[in-house]
């Protein structure tokens, strides 16, 4: 019983020892995770291999470097000029991931912070770069579309051997001086009813046209109708209506004749 005492101290050391030697040597990498391996006597960073989700096993004197390898995002409010120096303020947003087979790369030449020091200064410049491309007239109105994938294709370019993934730019919002903004507005309204006014025009011009060329058409139909009706054939008809009216039962009295041009006179009893 004496020797308990003395037994319990080394006992402490040796758990508190084990503890130690288990927390330096074991890593978890969560999900959406990947690492790198810093040998702290063999090389230093590992380039060739990274590390996936999982429970890993190390010497205690290396250490596992964690990055997020899943897609993030980067939002951003940036003061750039139009191509006639005017200020303008563009909201921005940058979907991005590391390279997941070149995290190595990442960490032994940009570090772990390549989110401020690498990626926040290209996403600026590729913005001053494209925005400095427009005038106000075009950042505000039809031009979103297009600044987005120019902005996107230029900071890829600037991160090109990188060892980052850029997925897609979002131009949230372009915002002007109000004066230049009221000045824009009216000037696109105007255009509107201009747009508005030459429509109704060339929509009465048709109108017009169609109305012309039918009235042609009934005319043209007449002259044709008119050629058509030589004597004889009135004469034609004519004795043809008059036997179909003297079969009918109503009361009449047929001269055959007697009227002009030799058609017959229908006289009611």
């Amino acid at each position: 019983m004496e020797r308990l005492p003395k037994l319990g101290l080394p006992l402490i050391i040796v758990a508190f020892l084990a503890i130690t030697l288990i927390s330096k040597t074991a890593v978890t990498i969560e999900g959406g995770e990947a690492g790198v391996l810093f040998k702290r006597f063999d090389g230093g960073i590992v380039t060739d291999k990274t590390y996936g989700e999982g429970f890993h096993i190390l010497a205690p004197w290396n250490e596992m470097i964690i990055y997020k390898v899943r897609q993030q995002s980067l939002s951003d409010r940036m003061q750039v000029l139009s191509v006639n120096g005017l200020e303008v303020n563009v909201d921005g947003t940058v979907w991005f991931q590391p390279q997941y087979e070149n995290l190595g790369k990442l960490h032994k030449e940009k570090g772990k912070d390549y989110v401020r020091s690498i990626l926040a200064p290209s996403i600026s410049a590729a913005a001053r770069s494209v925005v400095g491309r427009y005038t106000p007239e075009q950042l505000y109105s039809s031009k979103r579309d297009i600044i987005q994938q120019e902005i996107l294709e230029e900071v890829r370019n600037e991160l090109k051997d990188q060892y980052i993934n850029v997925n897609r730019a979002l131009v949230r919002d372009v915002t002007l001086p109000t004066t230049i903004k009221n000045a824009i507005e009216r000037k696109l309204k105007q255009e509107q009813e201009s747009l508005e006014y030459e429509f109704r025009l060339s929509k009465a011009k048709q109108e017009a046209e169609r109305q012309r060329i039918d009235a042609e058409g009934k005319a043209a139909a007449n002259r044709i109708l008119s050629a058509s009706l030589t004597d004889k054939i009135l004469q034609e008809k004519g004795i043809q209506a008059t036997v179909d009216l003297a079969k009918s039962n109503n009361s009449k009295v047929v001269v055959v004749g007697s009227g002009k041009d030799g058609l017959p006179i229908i006289l009611g009893k």
